[in-house]
């Protein structure tokens, strides 16, 4: 099950828009095809309510609204009321998992929460919804009040054989405080105790361990498992959903329904949506995690994928690369330059790598598209010129306008001029260039896909400012990037480094 618009919600500054909620549970459901979702908290707003109507109405259309849940609580059945009148089937009643818990925060007897929750359960039945129960704290429960959870357990699961039952208990790590060992000591008396029981495991990240106590929980006979996307969750988060399932698959040989290759895609899309970076080396999802940087790691890719595990990009939908820095080596460069479609003779390769050592040394970035440009400097090559150039622009601001450009430009010696407002003045600039392509070369260029500004390694605030900007060609995606104490000249940089590795390669593999 995966909680990324329940339990992920609550990451601390997370909030997805109704509309959000509605793109993530798509894709989770028909593109990734998790087992379960859980989608909201019961009575938390009226737009929390109208975004499980919508997710309840498409989980209908394609017959998967039984995989669509919310958490409830045992309040005299508000909850249950406000999960029914959003066309949601499924009630996940959260309950006290610890004595601790039950006389503390409830101040109530075992026996009286007992009967709270029974009443619950035969409301949400006469409601047409079934019930699956959380029992917080149950980890905590076990370890200082085994007996507690014993008999909430006993009475929960001796029911008459009329009477509505609960379908699945959840037992929630609710502080992360369990080691693998304990899951697994505590899953397998949960397990002998009640053999047959349904139990999902939900874990938290406190001591980094989810992912561990998530395996440990399937080995021990646990029947399903709580995720959520790029590990979002309150304090350290939960178990991430691309970690839980290449290790289940490929450690343990278990079988999912979740397509893997859309791992990456929905990965994306929360981290748009929630503003939540993920990072660089984060397992299958992460920017660097099919980037080798070693040279000899290149080579011995190259002569039988010597550096290579199951873990292969393609499953992903990703596609392995070979950095470019001090640590590159012949056979990284080789490899980028294969790409490129571009051959150098030995000595011309010693010069190239020894370039590209000099720039990584003083930490400068090197990607694929600069190779040309420096093949071109190190072998003395008169540089190609430009195809096209940036002739004149003016940008301007006023308040209560938007903003707008002026740009003339020179694309294949001849110029073109146009003017655009915009959301900014790059935006602005951006739009006059698109109308230029379009009205006078019907051509089009790749959308800007990620924007990203940051000080470069040893600069300063009140320096220069480098501007990344990812664009998407037809689904590849690829960076180009712009240096200049201007946020907007640094990010026009950029953009007519794009314009020329285009018109440069247009009749290549780059097509426009």
């Amino acid at each position: 099950m995966d909680c990324t618009l329940r339990d992920g919600e609550q990451t601390s500054g997370v909030s997805f828009l109704p509309h959000e909620k509605l793109v993530i549970a798509r894709m989770l459901l028909r593109d990734v095809n998790v087992d379960r979702i859980e989608v909201a908290s019961a009575r938390v707003s009226e737009g929390e309510k109208d975004a499980v109507k919508m997710i309840c109405r498409y989980a209908q259309q394609i017959d998967r609204l039984g995989r669509v849940e919310v958490l409830g609580f045992v309040d005299g059945g508000q909850s249950v009321d406000w999960i029914a009148d959003t066309g949601c089937k499924v009630i996940n009643l959260l309950a006290k998992g610890s004595e601790r818990h039950c006389t503390t925060q409830l101040h109530k007897s075992v026996e009286e929460h007992i009967e709270d929750i029974r009443q619950t359960v035969f409301y949400a039945a006469e409601k047409g919804l079934s019930v699956n129960l959380y029992l917080e704290d149950w980890s905590n429960g076990m370890k200082d009040s085994p007996e507690y959870v014993y008999r909430l357990m006993d009475a929960l699961t001796n029911v008459k054989e009329n009477e509505p039952s609960i379908k699945r208990f959840m037992l929630p790590d609710t502080l992360g405080v369990l080691n693998p060992l304990q899951v697994v000591e505590y899953m397998r008396k949960m397990q002998k105790h009640y053999p047959g029981v349904h139990f999902d495991f939900h874990a938290h990240n406190d001591y980094d361990l989810a992912v561990s106590n998530s395996l440990a929980a399937v080995l021990s006979g646990c029947k399903g498992l709580h995720v959520t996307v790029n590990g979002l969750g309150e304090r350290c988060g939960n178990a991430p959903l691309s970690s839980v399932q290449v290790i289940l698959k490929d450690q343990f040989h278990a079988k999912t329904n979740i397509h893997e290759d859309k791992l990456n895609a929905i990965s994306r899309l929360v981290e748009g949506y929630s503003g939540i970076a993920v990072a660089p080396n984060q397992p299958v999802i992460g920017e660097n995690v099919f980037t080798q940087v070693a040279g000899v790691h290149a080579d011995g890719d190259k002569k039988g994928g010597l550096y290579m595990n199951q873990l292969k990009p393609e499953r992903f939908g990703r596609k392995r690369e070979y950095a470019l820095g001090k640590n590159s080596g012949r056979a990284n460069i080789a490899r980028n330059l294969e790409e490129l479609g571009l051959e150098l003779t030995p000595e011309q390769m010693h010069r190239v790598t020894s370039r590209i050592t000099e720039l990584g040394d003083k930490k400068e970035i090197v990607t694929q598209e600069d190779l040309p440009y420096i093949v071109s400097d190190v072998l003395k090559h008169d540089a190609p010129e430009d195809k096209v150039k940036l002739v004149s622009y003016v940008v301007s601001t006023a308040y209560g306008l938007k903003p707008g450009a002026n740009v003339k430009v020179e694309i294949n010696g001849q110029q073109y001029e146009a003017a655009a407002t915009g959301d900014g003045q790059y935006d602005a600039v951006v739009k006059a260039l698109r109308y230029i392509y379009k009205k006078y070369l019907g051509r089009t260029f790749p959308i800007l896909h990620n924007y990203a500004v940051s000080i470069p390694p040893g600069g300063r605030t009140d320096a220069l400012v480098q501007t990344t900007i990812t664009w998407n060609n037809d689904g590849r995606l690829f960076r180009t990037r712009g240096l200049d104490a201007d946020q907007t000249e640094a990010a026009i940089q950029a953009t007519f480094k794009m314009l020329n590795i285009f018109e440069e390669q247009s009749d290549n593999q780059f097509k426009i």
